[in-house]
């Protein structure tokens, strides 16, 4: 009775908290839009999507049943979270004008997609329990997970950096 609740609230909370990081991954839709209707990505920095976008892999393989069992709300959210980054970073690329700062984000990609594979591939071949398999991702997912909040102060910087080379 008292596990069939704990299972019950455990659910619940999951689902709140799935429906909340949606909306936390579709908050750049309005930039997006701005980016559309100009043509142009102007001064936006892809950097909180690129972050965003490692952060929710690795949440997805964190969530995968022979890392950590039974986590299905985590590869959920984090899946459609990959989707719309995916999205993003794909407006991002064709309105981009600038082919260096362009090239820059498709290397970043490459790297975080060739980071992504080797950690999927170490974490199955080297770690025999998915007790393991979860310290050691879920550690790696909680750094990606700082990073993608802290993401958005480097754009804080370049602001900062501009409106001090004005004064």
């Amino acid at each position: 009775m008292v596990s069939h609740l704990v299972n019950t609230i455990r659910n619940v909370v999951g689902i709140t908290g799935n429906v909340i990081a949606l909306f936390l991954f579709l908050s750049p839709v309005p930039t997006f839009i701005r980016i559309w209707k100009k043509g142009s990505v102007e001064q936006f920095s892809p950097v909180p999507y690129l972050a965003t976008l490692i952060n929710c892999i690795v949440w997805v393989i964190y969530g995968l049943p022979m890392v950590h069992p039974n986590s299905i709300l985590v590869i959920t959210i984090n899946a459609a979270g990959t989707a719309i980054e995916v999205v993003f970073l794909t407006l991002f690329l064709i309105f981009c004008h600038d082919k260096k700062k362009r090239l820059k984000v498709l290397l970043i990609i490459m790297v975080e997609l060739i980071f992504m594979a080797a950690l999927a591939t170490l974490i199955l071949t080297v770690l025999h329990t998915t007790q393991r398999r979860s310290i050691i991702v879920g550690i790696i997912a909680i750094l990606f997970n700082v990073m993608m909040y802290a993401a958005p102060l480097s754009v804080m910087v370049s602001i900062i950096h501009a409106h001090a080379f004005f004064y």
